[in-house]
């Protein structure tokens, strides 16, 4: 939780209310549109929008409160109150439930009303009349707040295309009163792989994340691990999947502490001090890794979960096997032939010794042309792999490039000490 003394040393309110904004709206209009019905969802997103003016406007005279969360909540729920009182919702509540929501509104707003109410909503965003792009689109920006940037690039689209998923699903939600809730029986699986899909992009939003200033947002990633886990714990789902996805989040996780310096510097995997890795959740994603192999289904995220442990297991970088590595990448390559798969695989192609293969790959990749515009990774790892080969022209024109690309500062400051050690090379 935020507290006051958290808050003021952080800057200007704008930046206050704007991080608030980003951590705390998507829960706002999940519990929300569970108190005023989903139909009513662009007007639980307008009661979210009005707290956070409300917020913006008062706490520049009497500054942050103490819980701010709470304040937020608070505001919200007082308005939903009073939206539930006019005219225009008695067509859905008659006037004996309105009063009885109204004296029970306080149900909605405890803690664990919150958390259930945003993985109702990822469920109910997930359905499957809706195209997977379109479910994806909508959960991330309605339940987790993604700006338009960050959807576009967890989908590898633009923005535009991105805008008018959104609009299309929130249409498709509003005309056949879609239910926010977690579907039973036969209705379950066929939301439960977008559900996957929602919860893989946002724990990497929060482990990479697109924010100038913010590289890691360990709140996505909890969100992300927290619906997880209860996944893993619903009576009605099978859990191999779910538990192989929790095990790779934990995984990755538990290497937060020892990829940020004090400065807030990128400490790349090669640097990191490993006995700053999360020992304990490296044992829960074991834990989770090990459960999920009961099932009959290898999905990408065993794979992926797999590549983690490989990573955990080894106590030096030098220690890594990356034969094994390379094996894993194969397999998922196989179950998920994404552009990052083949770039990843590229990189431990390269720790093998094979770098020009592992360019070439790189460069092989379906739709590189336009990933080289979008997406800086291509252009680092490119940069990287050349600079190896003491070819300083590429790796320059890569980095550079890479560096333009970037919003991050904490990367653009990690390419300008690549460009600088490409200048004491030359020298």
């Amino acid at each position: 939780m935020l507290k006051q003394t958290d808050l003021t040393s952080g800057g200007t309110t704008e930046k206050i209310v704007d991080h608030l904004f980003r951590h705390q709206a998507g829960k706002m209009v999940a519990v929300l549109s569970r108190l005023l019905g989903l139909e009513n969802l662009p007007l639980a997103e307008d009661v979210v929008q009005e707290a956070f003016i409300k917020a913006l406007q008062t706490w520049k005279i009497n500054g942050a409160p103490e819980n701010p969360e709470a304040w937020l909540l608070q505001v919200a729920k007082n308005k939903a109150i009073d939206l539930l009182r006019r005219q225009q919702l008695h067509k859905r509540f008659t006037q004996q439930e309105v009063i009885e929501l109204t004296q029970n509104a306080d149900h909605f707003f405890h803690e664990q009303e919150i958390a259930d109410s945003q993985l109702r909503m990822i469920f109910a965003c997930c359905h499957p009349s809706l195209k997977q792009e379109d479910q994806v689109a909508l959960t991330l920006k309605i339940v987790s707040g993604f700006s338009l940037a960050e959807i576009a690039r967890a989908l590898v689209m633009n923005e535009a295309v991105v805008q008018k998923r959104i609009f299309r699903a929130k249409n498709f939600l509003r005309e056949n009163n879609v239910v926010l809730e977690i579907p039973a029986g036969a209705d379950l699986p066929g939301r439960l792989d977008s559900v996957y899909t929602v919860l893989y992009l946002l724990f990497n939003e929060g482990y990479n994340s697109l924010k100038t200033d913010e590289l890691i947002r360990r709140d996505l990633c909890g969100e992300a691990m927290r619906c997880c886990k209860l996944l893993t714990e619903h009576p009605t789902i099978k859990h191999s999947v779910a538990n192989a996805l929790l095990a790779l989040m934990c995984l990755q996780a538990a290497r937060f502490n020892s990829r940020i310096s004090v400065d807030n510097d990128i400490i790349l995997l090669q640097q990191q001090d490993r006995s700053q890795w999360d020992h304990e959740l490296i044992g829960v994603g074991y834990y989770y890794l090990n459960l999920s192999s009961g099932g009959d289904v290898i999905s990408s995220y065993h794979i992926e979960a797999a590549i983690a442990a490989e990573h955990a297991m080894a106590a030096h970088f030098e220690d890594t096997n990356w034969t094994r590595l390379l094996q894993l990448y194969d397999l998922l390559l196989e179950a998920k032939p994404a552009p990052v798969t083949q770039l990843n695989r590229a990189v431990v192609l390269a720790q093998l010794g094979n770098i020009e293969t592992a360019i070439t790959s790189i460069l092989s990749i379906h739709g590189i042309d336009q990933l080289l515009r979008s997406n800086h990774l291509y252009s680092a790892v490119l940069g990287d792999l050349y600079k190896r080969l003491s070819n300083t022209v590429k790796a320059h024109e890569y980095f550079t490039h890479a560096q333009q690309l970037t919003p991050s500062l904490a990367e653009k400051k990690l390419l300008q000490l690549r460009l600088d050690e490409l200048v004491k090379q030359n020298n």
